[in-house]
């Protein structure tokens, strides 16, 4: 009976929403200008996060993975901090980084007339910070796991170690690389509270599908509900994607 309120606790929302769904003007929602600007901004800086958790993720799994030095494992917890970390105290905490006064932020707006709060570029480095723990955190993993007698083979065979990096070690983590990479861009398409603080809630530059969702409850609800169940089927199909082809599980 525990059990089967736990499990109603998680389904009788879902149900709620399907119920409540507009399902006759569901394109039409879909289609409008507003959720199509959403929709393709989302994508667009959730795919740019991935690739920029890719290239300073990975290499920050290997350090995790193959290094030690002093202050490694407060840095590694420092590094997977926004996974916990309130979204909304990540995105004043990037403000006072990358912000026109922040620690960084000076610098690029006086250097380089650079200023990333409330611009696209700011809402993907919000969704980068919230996300890219997710690809570290896989990747690492992966490393750890893999039989390193492969490297030493290759090594002692006469590769070079670019050569063993992607012939060897890459492919022996590519299930855990892919894995990170699809929770990376599944959050960074979820991502609310960072990108809001950073990036604020403008419409076609920084109104991702979340912001437009909270935007359209009040106005029109029909809207949000629609854009939510995209985000819902979207969420789905990477759980039972990775679940069964990544994950290895049953």
């Amino acid at each position: 009976m525990l059990a089967a309120a736990g499990a109603a606790f998680f389904l009788l929302p879902l149900i709620g929403l399907l119920l409540r769904a507009p399902w006759g003007t569901a394109w039409q929602e879909l289609t409008s200008t507003e959720a199509l600007l959403a929709l393709r901004l989302s994508f667009v800086a959730s795919l740019s996060a991935t690739a920029l958790a890719l290239i300073f993720g990975v290499p920050l799994a290997w350090i995790y993975a193959r290094s030690a030095f002093p202050g490694r494992n407060v840095l590694r917890a420092l590094t997977v901090l926004p996974m916990v970390l309130p979204p909304v105290v990540g995105g004043v905490a990037l403000l006072f980084a990358f912000g026109r006064r922040g620690i960084l932020g000076q610098w690029l707006d006086q250097a380089f007339g650079i200023h990333l709060p409330f611009t696209t570029a700011g809402a993907i480095v919000a969704e980068t910070f919230v996300a890219m723990p997710f690809l570290i955190i896989s990747v690492e993993a992966g490393l750890n796991s893999m039989d390193r007698r492969f490297e030493d083979a290759a090594r002692t065979l006469g590769a070079r170690p670019w050569t063993v990096l992607w012939r060897v070690t890459l492919p022996l983590v590519r299930p855990s690389l892919v894995a990170g990479a699809v929770l990376c861009w599944a959050r960074a398409l979820g991502e609310f509270g960072a990108t809001i603080t950073f990036a604020g809630n403008f419409p076609g530059r920084t109104q991702t599908m979340p912001l437009a969702v909270y935007l359209a409850l009040e106005t029109n609800p029909d809207a949000a509900i629609v854009l939510s169940l995209v985000l819902l089927v979207i969420s789905l199909a990477v759980l039972i994607g990775l679940r069964d082809r990544w994950l290895g599980a049953s």
